[in-house]
């Protein structure tokens, strides 16, 4: 994992957030190539889930909602974590990381064999209490209990606080989904793992919405389906091995206030197992909760029958941030310490290719290159490199996951060809300039 932290700072993939003034606990920036693989990852989610099914739309919410939203869907009252704190050290951590029992009441029992201290090794803890996560700020100058707000802890509740006004603008008709990428808040105890947990997060989230199931089979089948789906994002669009994800069937005792079936896709990240994804049958809680606490009608009327309804949801959840540490981890290949390589899906690439002159100091070669580097930026996000030699230009694109390098030589002058190396095979065929657009574009299928 060092590795990977190393190689995302020292070639700009993610910088630690305020570091010229030390930092600030588990805060991270997207450097210019992190923020192009994040942003290819979330365009590529957006196309495949929103614009290319006609049964979805997307929308892009508010940070900030009235409170009354997070007392409505059960947030206030049941989005917490169990903290302990060192009464030596004050170290805190969340009780069930640190291997105490479910301790939904505060004590532990007599004889319990009592965790020591990560910090001190004491065992002198003070009593359990549940510990908020929500982000609390004020709307206005003054900050009195009634301008209380909170950033939001997920993306979800957008989408049922405007269910009505999407169905009303959009003419939808069950089934349908409504898909939202952004940011998300939570004041964990104990974030950590590089960009895995961070208080800052994005999520891309989808809200699919059916008619009240009248049996297990009928969500079941809507379920498997979203399953399914996930499960080609996670293999042919990140390109991670299957073998290196664990499906959780989340225990009964163990699911969210408002699920009645989970599932998480985990992923073996080198720091351990941990969740990549999730899916979740939200049943008709959400917006049954919404419809009682704004005493707003945001029924679904059913347009062959007229029967009015309120839908139930099934969501599909991933992680950005997490999604790109998961491909990161499953490129990095430093089997050549001479040659580190990230195997990046070319889609995912920050850059689809990079141009060369052969010679920075031959004018004539430098000039065809900017040509062809010019005419593949209005097509691609393209880079350009004549530091040193070419060896050592293949070697820091291969660091930085680019797919093809575009190498302009004196042959390319009198033939109009040019030498396109691929990062994976090191095959390196001549390729027509005419046809180099094209060519691009194919390895990207």
């Amino acid at each position: 994992m060092e590795k990977i932290v190393s190689l995302c700072k020292r070639r700009g993939f993610v910088f630690p957030g305020s570091e010229i003034y030390g930092g600030m606990a588990n805060s991270w920036d997207y450097g210019p190539l992190g923020v192009e693989l994040k942003n290819n990852i979330k365009q590529e989610w957006w196309k495949r889930f929103v614009q290319q099914r006609d049964d979805m739309v997307g929308i892009d919410a508010a940070l900030i909602m009235n409170p009354k939203v997070w007392q409505a869907s059960g947030h206030l009252q049941n989005f917490s974590d169990p903290l302990v704190e060192c009464k030596k050290c004050h170290f805190r951590d969340r009780s069930d990381h640190l291997g105490f029992p479910d301790l939904k009441v505060e004590g532990i029992s007599e004889g319990f064999n009592i965790p020591p201290c990560p910090k001190c090794g004491s065992k002198d803890w003070t009593a359990p209490k549940q510990f908020n996560l929500m982000f609390q700020t004020f709307i206005g100058p003054a900050q009195e209990q009634a301008n209380v707000a909170y950033f939001r802890p997920e993306t979800a509740q957008a989408m049922f606080v405007d269910f009505k006004n999407v169905l009303d603008t959009s003419r939808k008709q069950l089934p349908f989904g409504i898909g939202q990428v952004g940011k998300a808040f939570r004041n964990e105890i104990t974030p950590g793992n590089f960009i895995f947990r961070t208080r800052e997060f994005e999520q891309m989230e989808i809200e699919y919405f059916i008619k009240p199931p009248q049996n297990d089979e009928e969500w079941n089948g809507v379920f498997e389906m979203w399953r399914t789906e996930m499960k080609t994002w996670i293999t042919e669009v990140l390109g991670l091995k299957w073998e290196h994800i664990h499906e959780l069937e989340v225990p009964k005792d163990e699911l969210a206030h408002y699920s009645k079936r989970t599932i998480d896709f985990e992923y073996h990240f080198p720091f351990g197992l941990s969740e990549l994804y999730g899916l979740a049958y939200r049943t008709d809680f959400d917006l049954k909760n919404h419809m009682d606490a704004s005493k707003q009608d945001i029924r679904y009327t059913d347009p062959q029958t007229g029967e009015k309804f309120i839908p139930h949801c099934i969501e599909p959840t991933w992680g950005v941030d997490r999604s790109v540490l998961a491909v990161l981890c499953e490129a990095f290949d430093d089997s050549n310490p001479e040659n580190v390589l990230l195997h990046l899906p070319a889609k995912l690439a920050p850059y689809k290719a990079a141009v060369f002159p052969l010679l920075k100091n031959k004018p004539e070669l430098v000039e065809k290159a900017r040509e062809i580097y010019k005419d593949l930026q209005k097509h691609f996000n393209v880079a350009w490199d004549d530091r040193g030699n070419v060896g050592k230009r293949y070697y820091s694109q291969d660091e930085i996951g680019t797919p093809l390098c575009v190498t302009v030589d004196f042959q390319s002058l009198e033939d109009g060809e040019v030498t396109v190396r691929n990062r994976d095979t090191k095959d390196q065929p001549r390729v027509k300039i005419s046809e180099l657009t094209d060519y691009i574009k194919k390895s990207l299928q």
